[in-house]
């Protein structure tokens, strides 16, 4: 039998996710990287780019459950067996936030953040895109806020820098290479907090 959610509420703390979830993405950081370039090098490829993309932006998934992925993962047929499910959440989706960023975008961000769930349940627990998408609506309920500025906190430090090295000219080499640093980890941790923010509010999963 397919694995649903009950109705436990899971409320998230804006420090752990934080924590964790630069933990868990520094962790994998190498490997993450190294899907990226294999992704990159392999684009062109027809049909094998829709199994890498998959691949690649499901990598949470894995993380959550605490294993350390492996570049080469990206690889593997399996993605390539949810392509339909795939395109059809993201259809579903877009078909539900683009609305939202007509109505002064505010809407747009809260029906992404409402959604952001979908495409992990899709893959983790084999269930169809729709009612992925409503489960993911239960998941976020109440934590919708917290996830938000846990997305926000990672970009301070890409601002900042981005600051000081126009307002400080003669420390713009140093800055220029640690902003370019944090660019590359910038992935890396945005997957991270989204696999503890799913590992965390799929923990009232039941058979």
């Amino acid at each position: 039998m397919d694995q649903v959610f009950d109705d436990q509420r899971v409320t998230l703390n804006l420090g752990d996710v934080l924590t964790n979830g630069f933990a868990i993405g520094l962790k994998n950081a190498l490997s993450l990287i190294g899907a990226s370039i294999l992704w990159i090098l392999t684009i062109w490829i027809p049909y094998l780019n829709v199994g890498t993309t998959i691949g690649l932006f499901t990598m949470p998934v894995a993380m959550s459950k605490g294993k350390i992925v492996s570049p080469t993962e990206i690889f593997d047929g399996k993605y390539r067996q949810y392509m339909g499910e795939f395109f059809l959440l993201l259809g579903l989706r877009s078909l539900m936030t683009i609305p939202g960023y007509l109505f002064m975008y505010i809407p747009g961000i809260v029906m992404s953040l409402t959604y952001s769930m979908g495409v992990y349940i899709v893959l983790d627990k084999h269930i169809e895109p729709s009612k992925a998408l409503s489960m993911s609506n239960k998941m976020t309920y109440g934590n919708k806020m917290t996830i938000f500025l846990s997305k926000l906190c990672v970009f301070v430090p890409f601002f900042v820098l981005g600051f000081l090295m126009s307002a400080v000219p003669a420390l713009s080499t140093i800055i220029g290479i640690l902003l370019f640093l944090y660019m590359i980890v910038l992935m890396p941790i945005m997957l991270g907090l989204d696999a503890y923010i799913y590992a965390e509010l799929s923990k009232g999963n039941v058979e």
